[in-house]
């Protein structure tokens, strides 16, 4: 009988292990299958970097108290905790306790997931099939796991976007690998040597980037010689920054107004609407090419240009997934830039999770696909809910235990030529320069707002994004003509 088997987690990672937690409180077995040769393999990959989440909001709930019960005292809630610290103080004694030491599976990297018997043509007995794990070790042996259920919290850390902006490496980016760094770079240790004094290529407009941008700053004042240029694909800023002191994550919101600051005094160079198509290495440096556009040449470059999932384990599965963000089809809306870039994602569980293959959830970061501003208390309500559900405890799994903290931003499309618009009323008005007193939209360009518009005011968007107060500005309708009659506002 699949009911004895236990229910297979691939992910030793914060969520994964959160996932653990609340199975064991459930009395459900399980087995936590990690790729490295340790719990938090990919989060000390990026160990020098600190979180933007104080420890209160980076500590699930049941691990908290299963932690507690060992005597184990959380950190300061109020601190930020680095990702190194995240593993040594919260994931290192959560893995060892008893309740999940025994169930964990380290340097085991899964390479597929089946059904018993079944390739994914095949229905007769496909619900009372159980799963299958196809393992591989670090030797190259391999073996099986049979499991009743899989709660996929692989993450998406080990899959960067490439520098081509057409999804795919640009030109002449394989050959150059060995001066491109995917991520984060330590810049102020391990990796100084590789960018003190050197000429350096940002790419990316998230956060990964902000980080990036902001240890190179550093280092360019303690290293002469040290440069530092920053290309994005959009072709203005925005609200790109983010929401500084209306974020509710304070730190979160410091990121951006310490880049926009360097920005404007000239410490960094700028470049908007820059889309790479190739790269060549030239006597003088690395060239970086849009179309017939070169930048000055570089010496290094770092590429953060976001994260995708890897999907290829889960071929012979039946999945649900959206095209174009590779989420499940009912939490893409919700999360789609190409919607809306509203940091806040109202909070959701095993029913925005469920896929055609029936006990199978992919949680975590991977959940969101290619989307961004995905933060771990998301991943840790989706495990609870999971769980739950596969206790048979639906009342919880559909309560909503979580309120996710404010970005302070809330735009909509970015339109053709980088135009951002806003969802929750007009942006702030930037301050008038002589050469900026009169703003024309280009008529092609009125299509695109409009349409932007509305998909700004569609109800899956309005439930998530703009406050109350606020949605009459995002849609209000002609005058004395009640707002949101004609658009869907909720």
């Amino acid at each position: 009988m699949t009911e004895r088997l236990p229910i297979a987690i691939i992910g030793a990672g914060p969520v994964g292990l959160a996932a653990a937690a609340h199975l064991h409180e459930y009395g459900l077995p399980f087995v936590v299958v990690e790729a490295g040769p340790r719990v938090g393999h990919n989060v000390l990959s990026w160990g020098h970097v600190q979180l933007f989440s104080p420890w209160s909001e980076t500590i699930d709930s049941a691990a908290a108290r299963l932690l507690e019960s060992t005597g184990w005292r959380a950190p300061n809630p109020t601190s930020y905790p680095t990702g190194r610290a995240l593993v040594e103080r919260y994931l290192a004694p959560l893995a060892a306790h008893p309740a999940i030491q025994p169930a964990l599976r380290l340097s085991r990297r899964v390479v597929a997931v089946t059904r018993a018997g079944l390739d994914k043509m095949k229905n007769a007995g496909r619900e009372r099939a159980p799963f299958v794990l196809h393992l591989t070790g670090p030797d190259g042996s391999e073996e099986t796991l049979a499991a009743r259920a899989v709660i996929d919290a692989s993450g998406t850390w080990a899959t960067p976007n490439p520098l081509g902006a057409s999804g795919v490496p640009a030109l002449g980016e394989r050959a150059l690998a060995s001066n491109i760094f995917y991520g984060i770079p330590d810049v102020l240790g391990a990796h100084r040597g590789r960018y003190a004094g050197r000429r350096v290529l940002v790419a990316g407009s998230g956060h990964s980037a902000f980080n990036a941008v902001l240890d190179l700053a550093k280092l360019a004042e303690e290293a002469p010689g040290t440069t530092i240029t920053w290309v994005v694909r959009r072709g203005t800023m925005g609200q790109a920054y983010g929401g500084g002191a209306r974020d509710a994550l304070p730190a979160r919101g410091e990121l951006g107004r310490r880049v926009e600051e360097l920005v404007a005094r000239g410490a960094i160079q700028l470049v908007t609407g820059w889309h790479t198509d190739r790269l060549e290495r030239a006597p003088d440096g690395i060239r970086v090419f849009a179309g017939e556009r070169s930048l000055a040449p570089v010496d290094e470059i770092i590429v953060a240009t976001g994260l995708r999932p890897d999907l290829s384990m889960l071929s012979e599965l039946r999945l649900g997934l959206d095209p174009a963000v590779e989420a499940p089809v009912a939490l893409a809306p919700l999360i789609d830039p190409n919607v809306h870039s509203c940091g806040t994602v109202r909070p959701h569980g095993v029913d925005e999770l469920t896929h055609p293959e029936p006990d199978f959830y992919i949680v975590g970061m991977k959940s969101y696909g290619r989307a961004p501003t995905f933060l771990l208390l998301t991943g840790y309500e989706q495990v609870r809910s999971v769980a739950a559900a596969l206790a048979g405890d639906w009342e919880a799994a559909r309560r909503v235990e979580l309120v996710l903290p404010e970005t302070g931003v809330c735009s909509g499309p970015v339109a053709a030529g980088g135009v951002e618009v806003s969802c929750c009323g007009p942006q702030a008005a930037a301050p008038a320069r002589a050469s900026a007193l009169i703003d024309l939209t280009p008529v092609g360009q009125v299509a695109l707002l409009d349409a932007a518009q509305a998909s700004c005011c569609a109800p899956v968007v309005q439930e998530s994004c703009c406050a109350p107060e606020a949605k009459d500005d995002c849609c209000g309708t002609a005058a004395g003509e009640p707002a949101g009659a004609s658009c869907g506002c909720l």
